[in-house]
């Protein structure tokens, strides 16, 4: 049976294969957005409205400023699925790090009894 270390090991390279998997990674948010238009008339002014759209919006951060961009449909295919990406590498890292925080106690508390 593997010792602990060893099992860390095994799990923490098992999670850079993981990460080796994904593809583009985008950060941000994605929505889908219905709007009016605003002219006299058009159904989108009518009791209950029928909105235009969708509209798909990228939203981030970047030095500070919310920056949006809007997308195609087929875009915001691909977007959702690399921020979808950014969120699974997120948990893969997190995890990573419990798995080395782990180790490096365990090596720490050996070292110490030394």
């Amino acid at each position: 049976m593997p010792s602990k270390t060893e099992q860390d090991q095994q799990r923490y390279e098992e999670f850079k294969r993981r990460i080796a998997t994904l593809g583009f990674v985008r950060r941000g948010s994605l929505i889908e957005r219905f709007m009016p238009c605003g002219k006299a008339g058009c159904c989108c002014q009518a009791t209950p409205p029928q909105l235009h759209g969708p509209y798909y919006q990228w939203t981030r951060k970047v030095r500070g400023k919310t920056l949006t961009v809007r997308l195609s449909e087929k875009e915001a295919r691909l977007f959702a699925e690399w921020i979808a990406n950014a969120r699974q590498l997120d948990g893969i890292i997190d995890k990573m790090e419990s798995v080395s925080l782990r180790a490096t106690e365990r090596l720490r508390k050996r070292v110490q009894k030394s």
